[in-house]
């Protein structure tokens, strides 16, 4: 039996998932860790956190299932993406802090590149919006705001990398500093039509050449771990940014396919090929994980707060004692009596992109229960999710293409049915749920597969994926465009 374990380092737990040859789950361990929030809009994590929560359970997967590292094919690795580390090359401690896609803190720094009118040099090389969402404004902020980074980082003492490059880093013992393409077009410093870190962005953005990681194919043969990590070393065969893990993993491997993950936040994808399109709609273009140095696309559609707004029911207000609670309670009353909930804690993302914006429960009456303010926060999932998929309708059509069949789904909230089922409702196609939802390890473990030559290619890992419920839309197309209707007027009001 070949073994594959996946380290899936997510924005609130580090999880490690052991896969047999056949895609099924064997073990899997996770371990949450602490969120920072220094000030308001500013999102941290301790990087060696990161690190030692993500080994504590390789550890744990592998004691549970009665393996030892030897037993191991190999090691796929996939983590949130943007989240941004710069480190010490010799001692290997980190100089700051992790700062998490979700920080706001650079946004006066974007705010100013795009009123020079910098947003078509960097849309046209790296596929994305200015936006502090993304690497390059975190790390030159940690290079200008940390005392000597950035004259250590011009003498070459310094390593940046998105948290991929941080767990090789630590794996292979600081022997490999490197990334795959699919993280590396998360930066806003490369070129996903060169497969290029490029020396225009890299001078826009102050960032010195010599911190970077080298970038490789997502399934690549990236090292081995240092035999003190698990027992043994273990080759590495594959890393990605975690979404294009999921499309990777929901068997999205030709343009039209299309996957939405409903983690902390909800990200959208739609496989489009060799062709990388412009977005007319609020959207991004991004590099798919990538199983040889040839370029491949998807429009990417982001929403800020998904599953975090549950957190927040159970955490903030305390209507919940666990995020399973919220469909029973949900449930509990026919609809949402009006309510509608925006909830732009960190500000609003695609298609809209409003930073400034901030959350509201609109719709209020004194009728209006904590089942209702439950309902309409599920019920805000789907509708920032419609949203995206709308916009990526839009700009496939106009690209000549078509308009998506199916949305598959996977993340923690795709096993609430209620939410699935509204999802199914407003988009008027079916929402598939595979049988393994555990789509973001899976895809780790399926390029590490390819990188280290286990499976022979895409064709066969297909047959792998599965069906275990799909949800067929049950109200008309008028109705859906009027509830539609409602949450775009909720947003205008709002903004």
């Amino acid at each position: 039996m070949t073994y594959l374990l996946a380290l899936d380092q997510g924005t609130s737990s580090s999880r490690s998932i052991l896969f047999d040859a056949n895609g099924t789950i064997v073990s899997m361990a996770q371990q949450e860790f602490r969120q920072i929030y220094p000030h308001p809009g500013w999102v941290e994590h301790d990087p060696l956190e990161l690190w030692n929560s993500q080994w504590a359970t390789a550890r744990a997967a592998l004691e549970k299932a009665g393996l030892k590292a030897q037993d191991l094919a190999g090691i796929g690795i996939t983590n949130q993406r943007e989240t941004t580390i710069v480190w010490n090359r010799r001692t290997g401690e980190p100089v700051y802090n992790a700062i998490v896609w979700q920080d706001r803190r650079a946004e006066p720094a974007c705010s100013i590149l795009r009123e020079r009118g910098f947003g078509g040099l960097v849309q046209g090389k790296t596929g994305l919006v200015i936006d502090a969402y993304f690497s390059a404004t975190k790390l030159q902020w940690i290079l200008d705001s940390v005392p000597g980074a950035r004259d250590a980082a011009n003498r070459g003492e310094l390593a940046f990398g998105t948290v991929d490059s941080w767990l090789l880093w630590k794996l292979t013992g600081g022997r490999q500093h490197a990334t795959d393409v699919s993280n590396a077009a998360r930066t806003m410093l490369f070129d996903i039509h060169r497969n290029a870190w490029d020396e225009d962005l890299l001078k826009l953005f102050n960032i010195p050449a010599a911190v970077l990681p080298e970038v490789h194919p997502s399934a690549w043969q990236y090292g081995e771990t240092d035999p003190e990590i698990l027992g043994a070393a273990v080759p590495i065969g594959g890393m990605a940014g975690d979404q294009q893990s999921a499309l990777f993993g929901q068997a999205c491997f030709h343009p039209g396919l299309a996957k939405n993950t409903y983690g902390t936040g909800c990200f959208m994808l739609l496989h489009t090929g060799a062709q990388g399109l412009n977005s007319a709609n609020g959207l991004i273009t991004t590099s798919t994980a990538q199983t040889s140095t040839t370029p491949t696309f998807a429009l990417e559609g982001s929403v800020f707060i998904g599953g975090a707004v549950v957190q927040w029911l159970r955490d903030g207000l305390g209507v919940i004692e666990q995020s399973s609670d919220v469909q029973a309670l949900a449930e509990s009353v026919p609809d949402s009596g009006g309510v509608v909930f925006v909830p732009a804690f960190t500000g609003l993302g695609a298609p809209y992109w409003r930073a400034d914006a901030r959350g509201a429960i609109l719709g209020l009456t004194r009728g209006v229960s904590a089942a209702h303010i439950a309902r309409a926060a599920l019920e805000s999932i789907a509708f920032q999710s419609a949203a995206l998929l709308l916009a990526m309708s839009r700009d496939a059509i106009a690209a000549g293409g078509h308009t998506v069949q199916e949305l598959r789904v996977d993340g923690g909230a795709c096993v609430n049915n209620l939410l699935m089922q509204f999802q199914a409702d407003l988009l008027g196609i079916p929402v598939v749920r595979p049988r393994i939802i555990e789509t973001t390890a899976l895809g780790a473990a399926w390029l590490a597969a390819l990188g280290l030559g286990i499976h022979g290619g895409t064709d066969a890992l297909e047959s792998q994926w599965q069906i275990e419920r799909r949800f067929e839309p049950g109200i008309s197309r008028d109705e859906a465009s009027a509830r539609m209707a409602q949450w775009e007027r909720a947003v205008a009001q709002l903004l």
